[in-house]
């Protein structure tokens, strides 16, 4: 009987800008997850001085609050805010759309919510490629 891996929370959205890295993250997320997460956008800023950012929120059912102080997390989180241009989410339960209204202002990152993916890849400037 073979066992098979579950599909990591966090995943990366093929899209037609090469500047453009878009997420969706499914369910639950865990440390693991949001270093691979952060592995991608590594990948991005070693070809981009600057990118935008896209994350989809589907099925959201928290993480693990260990990952979101985690030491690792910091210091992609700063990195972030000196690489990423615009950064759009879609979806998510109500207090993301709060939590970004309070704190986006506060970055140089331009931060926008989103309840529907139409809207966000308009404002974003880019389209998935699984369409």
């Amino acid at each position: 009987m073979q066992t098979t891996e579950p599909l990591p929370s966090i995943r990366r959205i093929d899209t037609d800008r090469p500047d453009l890295c878009a997420l969706e993250v499914v369910g639950h997320f865990t440390a693991a997850d949001l270093e691979n997460a952060y592995g991608l956008l590594e990948a991005a800023y070693e070809e981009h001085e600057k990118i935008d950012l896209l994350v989809r929120l589907s099925q959201y059912e928290g993480f693990d609050w260990g990952a979101a102080f985690d030491q690792s997390t910091i210091r992609g989180k700063t990195k972030a805010l000196r690489r990423i241009r615009k950064y759009a989410v879609v979806g998510g339960p109500a207090w993301i759309r709060i939590v970004l209204g309070i704190f986006g202002p506060l970055t140089p990152v331009q931060t926008r919510h989103f309840d529907t993916d139409a809207g966000a890849w308009e404002w974003i400037g880019g389209q998935p490629l699984d369409r």
